[in-house]
């Protein structure tokens, strides 16, 4: 950053109009087909860790049924690893080998 110099104290002042915030980015939230889990328990983890109402976790739920996988959300890096964390760890208890991963956007 260029350095500019105060005429009263000759103190040096880091000019601030040069820096440029980038927008953090965004992260999916995808969820993996696989042979043991039921399609209930997919809705179940839409609707209460993405928040999902019936009607789009069905849609979800098969999305991730006939293509393999389906996108539950997007969200910033922190809450995406939250909100997959959550739904392995749901899954584990309830002995099903769900997985949920997040990927960058």
């Amino acid at each position: 950053m260029p350095k500019k110099t105060d005429r009263k104290s000759d103190i040096s002042i880091l000019d601030r109009n040069d820096r440029k915030v980038q927008k953090p980015k965004k992260y999916k939230v995808v969820m993996h087909n696989d042979d043991y889990t039921p399609m209930d328990f997919v809705i179940l983890i839409l609707q209460t860790v993405f928040l999902k109402d019936f009607p789009t976790s069905k849609r979800l739920m098969l999305d991730v049924h006939k293509k393999g996988r389906g996108i539950a959300g997007i969200y910033s890096k922190e809450i995406a690893d939250t909100k997959c964390m959550r739904s392995i760890e749901i899954a584990k208890t309830a002995g099903y080998p769900f997985l949920v991963t997040a990927e960058p956007e």
